[in-house]
């Protein structure tokens, strides 16, 4: 059964922010919006089960809101919030299309019964909201996302929810996920298909080329400006643009990008000429952004603002079960590509394979698939993969006793083979070890 998505419709980030933790908590996949004009272009291009209102809101209130939905979307439930001690509005909001109410302040225990009872409510009436398997369930390759596992399928879902919508969408999970793939699965699969897409990587620019590089620049804005150069937004113009790590990018570019998503405008450095772009904004980080953001790391306004569409990239551990596909689909690539036919794999070398934990995520499969290719004589063998999956032991589940280790050389044994699984790219290995790269040099040397 696919996930069902709820609209969430509030002028308050917080209110925002606390009704989409409860509810993904629940396992309902979440948009947000502050205001009633950008809720119902989500509604004119999302797919979505559930409108979930404020009542008062700036400019358009959420009686227009509720209005419009009944009478452009009548199968759609909406649930109205009030804040007022007289609920004559939410009762009006009834009366007007809402299933049902709920006064401020509330608890999670209450909207979840609210939220499940405007559910049971609406499939009384129709089950169109819940479907059964049909052949887009059992899709394997969505756009080069290869799978057909619970979290892949609920991961296409959304996508195929959002795709036809310019919604500002940040995309969340570990290195090595999938990240720029997802990118472009929705681009490429909506509308804009035929527009451009930009992919801009805000950890690989140096912090004082990125701002330039991003806007552009016109001649005799800096030293080294000979002449004058769009940046990336304007190449991006009329399609997408993907600003991968966006964690990465400094405070003056964040109060930038603010700008430009919420009015669509660009100024090159060097001018206060101001710009129109149309063009849709997907960004995305594999760091805790709403944390960073509580920390003051990173603008909390910005993250709300990157933040109507969230989507999480799973990671290769939590979708084991894709694993044989995954390695038919590196096995097909890597023997056309060298030329070679495409080998077998042997039971033993599957079950290493299917028991390692992959901390490196796809990334890490894809290089270890390739290494075993070449190296292999007619089928892969465990001597064919690297030599961190060659141990018996190498999950640590294994029947015979191991030899007891120190915190510090465990410690080593386990930065090894995060560097063994990233091909010693440091920067990714600090990544996935949680510490910056100053840190991971310094433990090299140790």
């Amino acid at each position: 059964m696919k996930k069902r998505s709820i609209l969430l419709v509030d002028d308050s980030q917080d209110m925002l922010e606390v009704l989409r933790r409860q509810l993904n908590a629940l396992q309902y996949n979440t948009f947000q919006s502050t205001s009633v004009t950008d809720a119902i272009d989500l509604l004119q291009h999302a797919r979505i089960d559930l409108l979930i209102t404020d009542m008062r809101m700036p400019g358009l209130d959420g009686m227009h809101l509720v209005k419009y939905a009944k009478s452009n979307f009548p199968d759609l439930p909406v649930l109205v919030i009030t804040g007022f001690p007289s609920v004559s509005g939410a009762v009006e909001a009834v009366k007007s299309g809402a299933l049902d109410y709920l006064s401020k302040p509330f608890t999670a225990k209450e909207l979840q019964q609210a939220v499940q009872q405007v559910f049971r409510q609406q499939d009384g009436k129709t089950d169109t909201t819940v479907s059964t398997a049909t052949e887009e369930e059992q899709t394997i390759d969505y756009h080069g996302i290869i799978g057909q596992s619970q979290p892949v399928m609920e991961l296409i879902d959304l996508i195929e929810r959002i795709k036809d919508t310019r919604a500002t969408t940040l995309i969340q999970g570990e290195s090595g996920t999938g990240k720029e793939l997802v990118a472009r699965a929705i681009h490429y699969s909506g509308p804009y298909r035929q527009a451009p897409f930009v992919t801009v990587n805000c950890g690989a620019i140096p912090e004082h080329l990125l701002e330039s590089e991003l806007f552009g620049f016109v001649k005799g804005a800096f030293t080294g400006a000979n002449e004058t150069r769009p940046g990336f937004f304007h190449a991006a113009d009329g399609g997408t643009i993907f600003l991968d790590e966006i964690g990465n990018a400094s405070a003056a570019v964040q109060t930038r990008l603010l700008r430009v998503i919420q009015e669509k405008e660009v100024k090159m450095v060097g001018t206060n000429t101001v710009q129109k772009v149309d063009l849709r904004v997907i960004a995305a980080t594999n760091s805790d952004l709403y944390t960073l953001s509580q920390q003051g790391q990173f603008r909390e306004d910005l993250y709300y603002r990157l933040h109507v569409i969230d989507l999480h990239t799973p990671p290769l551990r939590q979708r084991k079960s894709d694993l044989p596909l995954l390695i038919r689909h590196f096995l097909d690539k890597y023997a056309k590509s060298y030329g070679r036919p495409k080998p077998g794999v042997t039971p033993e070398a599957m079950h290493r394979l299917k028991a390692h934990d992959w901390p490196g995520n796809i990334r890490e499969l894809e290089n270890a698939v390739q290494r075993a290719l070449i190296l292999c004589d007619g089928q892969i063998e465990v001597a064919d993969l690297p030599a961190y999956l060659h141990a018996a032991d190498h999950t640590l589940r294994t029947a015979q006793p191991q030899a007891l280790l120190s915190l510090r050389e465990m410690e080593q044994q386990h930065i090894r083979r995060v560097l063994d699984a990233v091909d010693g790219n440091k920067t990714a290995a600090a990544k996935i070890l949680g510490i910056n790269r100053k840190t991971l040099r310094i433990k090299l040397k140790e």
